[in-house]
């Protein structure tokens, strides 16, 4: 028998949708993405055909041409989290990383990056505690992110 493909041109709020009949696992890269082909949980081909430039969030739904819904849900991935001992060593560190363009996820005095020696050094050299964790990825979307609106699950 053959794999199912869903074709996905529309996103629905979780909050607006009765039933979600599968699920589909993205990275913080896929998640960028616009235009990309994934899996769905069950093994069905998704064709995914949206708007560029508008990240999808974690728990956003997609709806196929047909009508079948597919929750969005975070891969863990590799990353770095570094934690800080207060708020002023963890200001630094962002600033330092933002002033370098970098993608970060922050949270209560950690912040997650993904890996990258020279990085994880710089932040030891400022005082934060940094190491190795599974863990799914959702980066600050910027403050020129126009309408996006920042749906973090931890």
């Amino acid at each position: 028998m053959a794999t199912p493909v869903y074709e996905i041109y529309q996103r629905l709020d979780r909050e607006n949708v009765e039933l979600v009949h599968d699920q589909v696992v993205l990275d913080h890269l896929q998640r960028e993405k616009g235009r990309l082909k994934a899996r769905a949980g069950s093994g069905a081909e998704l064709r995914i055909f949206l708007e560029r430039g508008k990240t999808l969030f974690i728990g956003e739904v997609l709806q196929s041409r047909c009508g079948r819904n597919f929750e969005v849900v975070g891969a863990p991935e590799k990353v770095t989290r570094a934690s800080a001992p207060d708020w002023h060593t963890l200001a630094k560190a962002c600033y330092h990383l933002g002033n370098r363009h970098v993608k970060l996820q922050i949270g209560e005095r950690w912040l997650r990056i993904t890996p990258d020696h020279v990085l994880e050094e710089m932040l030891r050299q400022l005082g934060l505690e940094v190491g190795a964790e599974e863990a799914v990825f959702v980066p600050e979307s910027g403050a020129y992110a126009g309408g996006q609106h920042g749906h973090h699950h931890h």
